[in-house]
């Protein structure tokens, strides 16, 4: 197996169509070279795991890390940590996150020795009905699967109530040491003062004119958001200084007023004003209203562990039927050989995972909703006798073609860990959905609207159908891996569709090929679209196994690396003395860090 990792990664290293990629993009003479190796383990390897005992923090932007850091090393805890880098990101990652975003969090309390989930996602307005919708035209076409729900891609009516304030002030007042006075400092003095973009953020920033003509309500951009987040329409570049006050003042208002500031205080008074002159439907009474909710996780096992995931509407929990899925039915297609023995330089090994990953997500399609309208069989979907029914939709040689779903999702979304000196461990992700969210601004406060509302359905059959007050289909995920009773590892892969099949994907790495937790993301993976049907690898995978897969059936997209989301995981140990030793992974194709004490 060792051999065969090495293999991999002298060809993620060297391949012809990676090197090609990267002249397209780095066209300096530098980049002309090919990269060195470690010097120990895999050689493909971006960085070492980061290790501490004192606290642990990883996210996708340093600034952000750094924040949470500072936090622990202050005496906070890691739920403290946590809310302060989720802040910081919501300044340095506008497109992907904010302060009105929804918000996810899995919580290990080394006190009680249990694990939390709160789900503060948006509810639809109280004026969110399929009349509503139908009568200014949008609707679902039966038809035509390519028009996905039906929902409008951007603009106010996409705009949900926004839940991450509130999830922010429930998880710091049940579980943490500080309040929003301390952890949200860091956040106003980013944004009132300015930071520099880092290069892969400013990338996406600077995809801003192609993202946002699909985001916005009619047929221009909307004004405010131009103001507020570029320079007369231009983004600003790698190492540029970036200040926005109105989110510094924003933020100022948190630190003094507390949620409320947010929810009934003036912010909630100009989200209002921006809603109604666009013909949104969101009441006062919709954000004074709000209440997140804690959650029972969903469960299954997997490689002698337990394996927990975000509860419906989450997509989440279908990375444990994906997971059952691989246990019972690889031994049926591959008799005496299993996955490790495959190995990934093997297209079965693939092969395998897609086919699973199909199954998986068309039960996602076909059930997942808000548990408080439909009843989403969950506990049936994660059973192990499930799965084993599953086996013969599969030809262990040929890929079967996929049947209609949600549409595919890519979506924009940061996910971060933190973990403290005693034990406890938090997994947050955070998102506006897709890039830029709904495309509007609060200009007043400097802040992005997300667009969750656009994973509703406006298919009446569809459990996913929107109604006032109601939570849509989610994309988002969370998961948390326990052994023998301990903790073991927070584990976090952002990117719309790709957080399920990205979350089976790294867990197979570490659990069934012996991988660290860089390495689990450092290694080459796939993502493939349930309505498209279009399989994308990475140009290193597509260049060891992209034609024997398309010689099997699966439908190839252009190699790219841009879609495959970003992991941020903690891993934990006992010492001898029987306190935490941490290990932390970082995705490389984010500006991440994982940081630690």
């Amino acid at each position: 197996m060792l051999k065969q990792l090495i293999g991999l990664g002298l060809v993620m290293s060297l391949s012809a169509p990676a090197l090609a990629q990267e002249a397209a993009r780095c066209p300096q003479p530098a980049c002309a070279a090919v990269p060195g190796s470690r010097v120990e383990g895999w050689g493909a390897q971006s960085r070492a795991e980061m290790m501490a005992r004192q606290g642990m923090v990883t996210s996708s932007q340093p600034l952000a890390t750094q924040a949470g850091l500072s936090i622990l090393q202050q005496g906070g805890n890691a739920i403290d940590a946590a809310v302060a880098t989720a802040a910081v990101l919501a300044v340095v990652e506008p497109m992907s996150t904010g302060i009105a975003s929804d918000v996810f969090m899995i919580i290990w309390s080394a006190k009680e020795k249990k694990l939390y989930a709160l789900n503060a996602s948006g509810t639809a307005p109280s004026g969110a009905t399929p009349d509503h919708y139908a009568a200014l035209g949008y609707q679902k076409d039966p038809a035509n699967w390519a028009l996905g729900s039906g929902m409008p891609s951007g603009g106010i009516l996409t705009v949900t109530v926004p839940g991450t304030v509130w999830g922010w002030d429930a998880a710091l007042k049940r579980f943490g040491t500080r309040g929003f006075a301390e952890v949200l400092a860091p956040a106003e003095y980013y944004a009132s003062e300015g930071f520099p973009v880092s290069p892969r953020i400013a990338a996406d920033w600077g995809s801003f004119n192609k993202a946002l003509p699909l985001r916005a309500c009619c047929t221009a951009l909307d004004p405010d958001t131009l103001a507020v987040w570029t320079d007369g329409g231009r983004a600003p570049a790698a190492g540029e200084v970036f200040r926005n006050p109105a989110l510094g003042r924003a933020f100022a208002l948190l630190r003094k007023d507390g949620k409320d500031a947010f929810y009934r205080g003036d912010i909630a008074r100009a989200i209002i004003a921006k809603s109604t002159a666009l013909g949104g439907t969101m009441t006062a009474a919709d954000l004074a209203g709000y209440q997140g909710k804690w959650v029972e996780l969903a469960h299954s096992t997997h490689a002698g562990r337990d394996i927990y995931e975000l509860p419906p509407p989450s997509q989440a929990w279908a990375t444990l039927e994906l997971l059952n899925i691989l246990d019972a039915c690889v031994p049926v297609w591959s008799p005496g050989k299993g996955l490790a023995a495959l190995g990934p330089a093997d297209p079965r090994y693939w092969h395998y995972l897609i086919e699973a990953k199909k199954l998986a997500y068309a039960d996602l399609a076909a059930w997942n909703g808000d548990p408080d309208f439909v009843t989403v069989p969950v506990e049936r979907l994660t059973s192990k006798a499930y799965a084993a029914s599953l086996c013969s939709r599969v030809d262990p040689a040929r890929a079967t073609i996929t049947r209609p779903g949600p549409a595919d999702r890519s979506g924009d979304t940061v996910v971060l860990s933190t973990a403290d000196r005693d034990g406890n461990m938090v997994a947050v992700v955070n998102s506006v959905a897709s890039v830029w969210g709904s495309g509007l601004t609060v200009k007043d406060y400097g802040l992005i609207l997300h667009n969750r509302g656009v994973q509703f359905s406006l298919d009446r059959q569809s459990p996913n159908i929107i109604a006032p007050g109601k939570r849509p289909y989610n994309t988002l995920a969370a998961g948390f891996v326990m052994k023998d009773g301990q903790p073991e590892m927070t584990l976090l892969l952002m990117g719309g569709d790709m957080q399920v099949q990205g979350h089976a994907q790294v867990l197979v790495n570490m659990f069934t090929l012996g991988a660290n937790v860089q390495m689990a993301t450092d290694m080459a993976r796939f993502r493939h679209g349930q309505v498209s049907n279009v399989l994308t690898l990475e140009p290193a995978l597509d260049a060891l196994v992209g034609a024997q897969l398309k010689a099997m059936g699966h439908r190839l997209g252009p190699p790219n690396s841009g879609l495959m989301g970003g992991y941020q995981a903690i891993r934990v140990e006992q010492g001898a003395d029987r306190k935490p030793v941490y290990r932390a992974g970082s995705d490389h194709r984010k500006d991440g860090q994982a940081a630690g004490w």
